[in-house]
């Protein structure tokens, strides 16, 4: 019995000691965001260091898409609402072009205001870089691949709006399309500060 525990109890010791270099936030993954500089709205260098001690809300869309990106904006305006009526101002939301050849500073601000945003304080549409980058980003960050559609301007791309860690880990995904999933996300970040 007794050499059956002196056994065991390094194994659990191990166990335990792993289990709390496991991430602080719990989420359905855990996917590291890559490190990126990108130019908003603004015209303003944005890194990822930038977001970092802060929940932030990602997604992917262009101002020339014709189907899921109006939706998913004003679905994002919305969240951007209910974050602040909760009381979660800090929280930031990023938005990344995948159409950044024709998606230029100015056209993403007007984009996000005709579709509700309140304001841009805390609501980052970046630009800047070319579509290999973005595509490589998505994948690699994200999990979801990025295509142009050969047969249109469109791009198809992930309909997601990402939960990012204060740390830079993408840990929930909600369907960007649902109106409904903007309280999950506000709840979730709740539950988790």
């Amino acid at each position: 019995m007794i050499k059956g525990f002196k056994l065991l109890f390094p194994v659990a010791l191990l166990v335990l000691f792993l289990s709390a270099c496991g991430d602080k936030y719990e989420g359905d993954f855990s996917y590291e965001i890559k490190d990126f500089t990108f130019t908003n709205q603004d015209g303003k260098e944005i890194s990822k260091s930038d977001l970092e001690g802060k929940f932030w809300v990602a997604d992917l869309v262009f101002t020339n898409c014709e189907t899921v990106c109006p939706p998913m904006t004003s679905n994002m305006a919305k969240l951007q609402k209910q974050l602040s009526d909760a009381g979660l101002d800090d929280v930031q939301l990023v938005s990344f072009s995948v159409d950044p050849k024709r998606d230029t500073p100015d056209a993403l601000k007007e984009y996000a205001m005709s579709r509700g945003a309140a304001n841009l304080d805390n609501w980052h549409l970046f630009t800047g870089y070319d579509f290999d980058t973005i595509k490589e980003f998505s994948i690699k960050s994200f999990k979801s691949p990025l295509e142009k559609d050969p047969d249109s301007d469109q791009v198809l791309h992930a309909t997601s709006f990402f939960l990012v860690s204060p740390e830079g880990n993408a840990i929930k995904r909600y369907d960007g399309r649902k109106p409904g999933d903007m309280e999950k996300i506000v709840q979730d970040i709740k539950d988790m500060q």
